[in-house]
């Protein structure tokens, strides 16, 4: 065999094993965010040419893989509409397929976030059958872990449908429901949630390893059977590949494998929100799930974590929802999934589409006032629905910390807080049990959150 002929077969060896890729996000039946520029990128062999051309505007966007094999390139996205095709050449080409424009949402969280029709939720079999929306996307992350940060995850792209909904994110899809339902664009929902895995877990470590608080609360943690709890380990595998892709915001619903360093949670949700924000280059929208009370192995561990989660809505941008009415204190996985989806989506839709006027939270301690006998709690609304329950769950104390029941008296948007036995209390406290539920709410029946 002459020289000449080896060369040739062997660079068209080469140029057959050099096709482009993809990350297993772009693919047929996807949707993009609709009015952004979306990054798509993938693979293939250095130097290739690489041609995207899309079906809204024909136009065609051309890219080059650089020394490592990665290319990466922009499209202009159009309003919400579709389906629409994408084509992508190098050496060969690929043909995405059924693809909408419109809203991307990654859900994320452990057990709560992910679970399921097929789990257990209220009215399970009709919900099912009545989820049938061709213009909500699902795509379900695979789990995984690494030790570094990868460049793709294994999940696919799903038709919501009573099959695919079955086994997804309930409250990804009541979120993407009501989104739908209300503003009728369509709705992407990146599902990529472990159950049992405590927040660190889903952190950078450099992010954790920055904080020599939170460094330490991690490497308390302990291992356990049903997930892993290794700093950045599901990060690393489950959400750094996600990184760069075009989306509007972020849900998060975790924290009950997190009860046992509860108190700096604020701090630990504050640091992921941070670094999530850091890896997609924007302070995207974080809107997060307050868990449920439920009865707790140590006194007090489960509020705490509720009103760590509580002080973190110090971070821009971002907004809470409380449960504390729907929860069930006897079981750690509430059935009621579809007022929490509802509540993240009305957030949402107040915030971000203009298209929800009531209220998206229950009554907020604003500021107290303390003084001589009595301090005084000043609320951002009017409308304060204190039952009796209520009557009973508001506690003062004084410099000794001994917390007494208080007697209250509600004034317009204030609620005063007095015990005789108490003359210059200067600590207040709410709901400050595990268990307790639901006692204070506004006109519109959203529960305040508990307090210390």
């Amino acid at each position: 065999m002459s020289i000449k002929l080896l060369a040739v077969i062997l660079i068209a060896s080469f140029s057959s094993f050099a096709n482009i890729t993809l990350p297993s996000f772009f693919n047929s039946g996807m949707v993009l965010q609709q009015k952004s520029k979306v990054k798509i990128w993938g693979w293939g062999k250095t130097g290739e040419p690489i041609q995207v051309q899309t079906s809204w505007d024909g136009n065609q966007v051309v890219s080059k893989t650089d020394t490592y094999g990665k290319w990466s390139l922009e499209v202009e996205t159009p309003i919400y509409g579709g389906p629409y095709e994408i084509k992508i050449k190098g050496y060969n080409e690929i043909i995405l397929k059924n693809i909408l424009i419109g809203e991307v949402w990654v859900v994320s969280g452990q057990s709560n976030m992910e679970w399921s029709a097929a789990s257990g939720i209220d009215n399970a079999e009709t919900e099912i059958q009545k989820a049938n929306f061709p213009e909500i996307r699902f795509f379900g992350v695979n789990h995984a872990t690494a030790s570094n940060p990868q460049q793709n995850l294994s999940g696919e792209w799903q038709v919501c449908s009573p099959e695919s909904m079955k086994h997804f994110s309930a409250i990804g899809y009541y979120f993407a429901k009501h989104i739908f339902e209300n503003i009728q664009i369509p709705v992407g929902i990146i599902n990529t949630s472990w159950g049992g895995t405590p927040a660190e877990s889903w952190t950078p470590e450099e992010s954790i390893k920055a904080d020599p608080v939170l460094y330490k609360d991690a490497l308390s943690l302990k291992e356990v059977p049903w997930g892993p709890v290794k700093t950045a380990s599901i990060y690393n595998a489950m959400v750094a590949p996600l990184a760069g892709l075009k989306i509007k915001g972020f849900l998060w619903y975790q924290g009950e494998s997190n009860v046992m360093n509860a108190a700096n949670y604020d701090k630990l949700l504050g640091t992921l929100i941070g670094s999530w924000r850091k890896a997609w280059a924007e302070e995207l929208p974080f809107y997060f799930v307050q868990i449920a009370p439920y009865k707790y192995g140590s006194p007090e561990e489960g509020v705490i974590l509720r009103n760590a989660q509580r002080l973190a809505m110090i971070v821009p941008n971002t907004a809470m929802v409380t449960i504390s009415d729907i929860g069930n204190i006897d079981d750690i996985h509430p059935k009621n999934k579809k007022d929490v989806g509802i509540r993240l989506a009305n957030v949402a839709l107040k915030n971000l589409y203009s298209a929800y006027k009531g209220d998206i939270s229950g009554p907020k301690l604003l500021l107290y006032e303390s003084k001589k006998g009595q301090i005084t709690l000043f609320f951002d609304t009017h409308e304060l629905k204190c039952d009796k329950n209520c009557q009973n769950n508001f506690e003062i104390a004084d410099v000794s910390g001994d917390f007494k029941k208080a007697n209250i008296r509600i004034k317009s948007n204030s609620i005063v807080l007095t015990n005789s036995k108490i003359a210059y209390p200067i600590f207040a406290r709410f709901e400050w049990s595990n268990t307790a539920e639901a006692s204070l709410k506004n006109n519109q029946g959203l529960p305040a959150s508990d307090f210390i």
